[in-house]
């Protein structure tokens, strides 16, 4: 893997620090623009009148976001008509090494599978402490290398 990838990682990660609480943030039931805009007292009319659309569309634009199925143009759309921004993140459960760390130990304990099968057939099993640093130093290959996220793929 090149330096670069490892760095755009953690320059990510520190990224994501400040913003990580947001991926607990539940969406209200009724949406986030139904919600501001019933607390800013604007009716769906106003809130029309202000996007330029009729109140038809503006019901429509609640119901898609509901749904999930929103553009992101038509949310920051709607955002701006009551002055506020829109925010669109991926936001990582944990941080993206942490992420790639999991994958490569995955993949590493699926290709050591085969090996340890093997060995035990011809009787040369590997001790549980020795099995562990072979995982984690084929993970740490597997991390810097390409072909991670294919999956079945361990080399």
């Amino acid at each position: 893997m090149e330096r670069t990838q490892l760095q755009a990682r953690r320059q990510l990660d520190d990224r994501y620090e400040s913003v990580r609480s947001l991926g607990d943030l539940d969406r209200p039931n009724k949406g986030w623009i139904r919600a501001i805009r019933d607390a800013l007292g604007m009716s769906g009319t106003e809130l029309a009148a202000r996007m330029g659309v009729s109140q038809q569309v503006v019901s429509e634009i609640e119901r898609n976001e509901r749904l999930a199925t929103a553009k992101l143009e038509t949310l920051a759309r709607a955002a701006e008509a009551m002055d506020c921004e829109l925010v669109y993140a991926l936001v990582p459960r944990t941080t993206l090494e942490e992420i790639v760390r999991t994958q490569a130990r995955r993949k590493a304990v699926r290709h050591l599978a085969h090996v340890v099968h093997h060995g035990r057939l011809e009787a040369q099993e590997v001790s549980e402490d020795e099995l562990a640093a072979q995982v984690e130093e084929l993970a740490s290959w597997f991390a810097d290398h390409r072909g991670l996220w294919i999956e079945g793929q361990t080399t």
